[in-house]
């Protein structure tokens, strides 16, 4: 099974967490993931996955526009599982407003959305994860339990 995360990353620290992101979804048996920056789509793959995480650096207060023009001019996304992320610069800097923004143009797009929330216990992943720049150590490993808890689902709802 496929699962593709697809993120814009201003700096470099949204691409590093996304390669997190993707360890954690490689501990699933059976699951093939592929990391992609919007210049850089694997259209083939994108349309052959299951589960699609998006990622974005939170700039003021909600997602880059560039994930959205990306998202305004795609449609291949629909019927999959979606999840979503975010980095930002500071603790409350609104990551959770652009990872609600991002979950809300996922449902338009006719996605399935998870994010573990408290169903699978601690760490509780709300919306989805957030790293304050490239996450301190236990904002890393959040992010890698979110990538298999994805995965996880993905699994159980396609397999």
């Amino acid at each position: 099974m496929k699962i593709a995360i697809v993120y814009y990353s201003q700096t470099g620290n949204t691409k590093k967490v996304a390669d997190l992101i993707a360890e954690g979804a490689k501990k699933t048996q059976n699951v093939d993931v592929k990391c992609m920056s919007i210049e850089e789509i694997d259209t083939e793959f994108l349309v052959e996955a299951k589960a699609v995480i998006f990622g974005s650096p939170t700039i003021a207060g909600t997602f880059a526009w560039q994930l959205k023009q990306w998202l305004d001019t795609n449609r291949n996304i629909g019927g999959k599982l979606g999840a979503v992320f975010a980095t930002a610069k500071f603790v409350g800097g609104g990551a959770e407003v652009a990872e609600l923004s991002l979950i809300a143009e996922l449902l338009v797009k006719g996605m399935m959305v998870y994010s573990s929330g408290a169903a699978e216990g601690q760490p509780f992943i709300h919306y989805g994860a957030v790293c304050i720049q490239d996450g301190d150590e236990g904002q890393k490993e959040r992010a890698r339990i979110f990538g298999e808890r994805i995965a996880n689902k993905a699994v159980e709802l396609f397999k």
